[in-house]
């Protein structure tokens, strides 16, 4: 076999080294392209960027020759804090203590293999996301395809040159600070965004609610009760209504004051969404001392029930009235159920309602009269 000449070992050492940097240098450029989104995100989260951050390199290695070799190899980088674990049974809680950011494993180890290992960290939930460099003695596809399909991120053939391991590390460390403050990102906003939904709910519940009450108010009556009789027309099914009123209650209020006429109402008002018993019902104040319930698919049986459940409870309450008969606070009802037909308006439904409620007055109140 001829010997090289030292010329030949010259030039191909100055090739081999062109070669590094110039991968190191695709590495840096390849960084660099993603940095500005990356830095302007930091920045937005009050984070430092990731190009700041220092890197928490893990060397798994059953060899002291090769640990001594890396540190040397990383030790003018100030930014890199260099970590040795020459125990394959505690690489992956030597991982998660050192908070790693890239880690360099070893593929022949004695009672664990390397590819076992990189298993492992994918399935911890702490280290699934850490970028994983395979250090192999040589360069084997078969081998290499095995590291990448058990989840490593890249692979060397050890000792790599100096330049090329620091462009490798610096890029995988950064990629996994980036994604980690995106991740972060992520649950701000998302946490932003419930907080956002959960105001916006609460400013609609406001919309829609009764300042006194905290029942529906007449506007969103309105809208339901609009919305309920065009399904109740589709599905040709039965719409029933409840109109409310407290008796005498002009008298409460001069009597007891005004004060303690919104107490009434109040307590009526929690009385009445009490007895309701399905979600599709709507209690709602519709104005004044009077009170509304919207009951979807439901009979003329079925109203009447509700309506005297309603009726009896209200005057269980026993809110001492010395202007009603009875001595106490009490309600009358006026319920009425209609099938829409094509072309009726939905006011048919609660002007029947109001024949109802007048009747129920007119003979005597404290009574629930059906109408329609």
């Amino acid at each position: 076999m001829d010997t090289p000449k030292p010329h030949q070992n010259a030039a191909t050492q100055d090739l081999a080294e062109h070669d590094a940097n110039t991968r190191a240098q695709a590495l840096d450029a390849e960084v660099a392209s993603n940095l500005a989104v990356d830095d302007a995100l930091a920045r937005i989260l009050g984070n430092p960027p990731a190009s700041e951050c220092p890197i928490m390199v893990l060397l798994v290695d059953d060899q002291a020759i090769i640990a001594e070799a890396i540190r040397q190899a990383l030790a003018d980088e100030a930014s890199v804090d260099f970590h040795y674990c020459a125990s394959p049974e505690e690489a992956v809680l030597c991982a998660e203590e050192t908070r790693a950011t890239v880690i360099l494993q070893d593929l022949v180890m004695p009672g664990t293999d390397g590819l076992t290992l990189v298993r492992q960290y994918r399935q911890n939930p702490a280290t699934r996301d850490i970028p994983i460099i395979v250090l192999s003695t040589k360069e084997e596809p078969l081998v290499k395809s095995a590291a990448f399909a058990a989840g490593a991120n890249d692979y060397l053939v050890k000792l790599p040159d100096r330049l090329e391991l620091i462009a490798r590390i610096r890029y995988h460390s950064r990629s996994y600070l980036n994604l980690l403050q995106r991740d972060e990102a992520y649950q701000a906003l998302r946490q932003s965004q419930q907080q956002l939904l959960a105001t916006n709910l609460e400013l609609q519940r406001l919309t829609h609610s009764d300042g006194l009450t905290g029942l529906s108010n007449r506007r969103y009556l309105d809208q339901y009760l609009t919305a309920e009789w065009r399904r109740s027309m589709r599905d040709k099914s039965g719409l029933g209504f409840l109109m409310i009123d407290v008796d005498n209650f002009k008298a409460y209020n001069d009597t007891y004051g005004h004060v303690a006429g919104d107490e009434v109402l109040k307590r009526v008002a929690q009385t009445v969404e009490s007895c309701l018993g399905r979600a599709p019902d709507l209690a709602a104040r519709f104005g004044g001392e009077e009170f509304a319930v919207v009951v979807p698919g439901t009979s003329s049986g079925g109203l009447r029930l509700l309506a005297e459940k309603i009726r009896i409870a209200i005057e269980a309450l026993a809110i001492p009235h010395a202007g009603s008969a009875s001595g106490v606070v009490t309600i009358s009802i006026g319920a009425a159920t209609l099938v829409p037909a094509v072309g009726e308006p939905v006011t048919k439904l609660i002007e029947a309602a109001d024949v109802g409620l007048y009747q129920a007055k007119r003979d005597g109140k404290n009574q629930v009269a059906m109408s329609g």
